[in-house]
């Protein structure tokens, strides 16, 4: 198949371009100019690449004109944010015979009554992006459900995570102070009681989803799937089983929200209470049965490889992992 994916050079992008060239597609990868890959990979050479500002493109009414003119089978949206960009994109495929999967997010359920939560459960997100990804659900699958419409998806990740980027800590925020401290002893405070939940996903896992509801229409089309690893962690059990990569046991103490708060920047402790604020923890099944999907590492595995490569990195502060 023809596959254009908008947003190829991202996190999961770096995997899934390649994915799709060695099942033998055409793939075009759109990108807002030619900015170093997060993972090098020889399937890039047989890559087409078109450069394309999206922002000022959907402003200017056109970007949805330049991808139906590139006529492909199947369009892969990895960065669409907003409900208009999402109704220009599907007004441009429509008549066009090309499917559309795009890529949202767990927070569009907002805060869960039970976990681990299912995609038709709990949709009252909060906060722009929750918001916007729970409408851009709404509309791919009205427009998927008419006999004229544009065949479509949605994958909702969790916290992608992977080499060469940080990842969300047993903190829940991306503080790289809490690596730090955690591989040297040192006392680390958490907030509540430790509890609260986090779901990552490994980028190569969400490729994964992502090529499977290329291939798969009969089982994608129509339909929303959670993208994340097996099962979520708490941030207590996350703390503890991250310290042992360097052979330490973490030394935690857990406090009421403010209070952790207080030892922390304002820009942590903000990403911290939107991350266990949602708590999230979602279900795979629908993604289990109708695509087939299985998460190769779990959140913890995904975690400790992004720890790892951050180690890495000259400057980093972040002593390197135990074997």
């Amino acid at each position: 198949m023809r596959v254009v994916v908008i947003g190829a050079t991202g996190h999961v992008g770096g995997y899934l371009v390649p994915r799709l060239v060695e099942a033998g597609h055409d793939v075009v990868a759109i990108t807002r100019g030619r900015q170093a890959l997060y993972r090098d990979d020889p399937a890039w050479d047989r890559v087409e690449r078109v450069t394309a500002d999206r922002d000022a493109e959907d402003a200017a009414g056109v970007f949805a004109a330049r991808i139906a003119a590139l006529h492909a089978d199947v369009v892969v949206d990895m960065v669409c944010f907003t409900s208009d960009s999402a109704a220009q994109l599907l007004d441009g495929l429509r008549g066009t015979g090309a499917r559309l999967v795009v890529c949202g997010s767990i927070w569009a359920h907002g805060t869960p009554t039970a976990v681990p939560v299912r995609e038709h459960e709990d949709r009252e997100p909060w906060g722009e992006y929750g918001v916007q990804k729970a409408a851009i659900e709404d509309l791919v699958l009205a427009e998927a459900a008419p006999p004229d419409g544009v065949p479509a998806s949605m994958l909702h990740p969790g916290h992608i995570s992977g080499p060469g980027w940080p990842v969300i800590n047993p903190a829940g925020n991306l503080d790289p102070d809490v690596w730090r401290k955690l591989a040297t002893g040192e006392r680390l405070v958490l907030p509540g009681f430790g509890l609260e939940t986090l779901h990552h996903v490994h980028a190569d896992d969400v490729a994964q989803a992502f090529q499977l509801a290329v291939e798969a229409p009969e089982g994608a089309d129509g339909r929303a799937f959670h993208v994340v690893s097996e099962r979520a962690i708490t941030l207590r059990g996350f703390a503890e089983q991250a310290a042992a990569w360097w052979g330490r046991t973490a030394d935690l103490e857990f406090r009421p929200f403010d209070a952790f708060a207080a030892t922390t920047t304002e820009e942590h402790a903000a990403t911290t209470l939107d991350h266990v604020s949602r708590s999230p923890s979602a279900s795979i099944e629908a993604a289990r049965e109708h695509l087939g999907y299985a998460p190769r590492l779990t959140s913890l595995e995904t975690a400790r490889e992004a720890v790892a490569a951050l180690a890495a990195r000259d400057g980093s502060g972040i002593p390197p992992l135990r074997d």
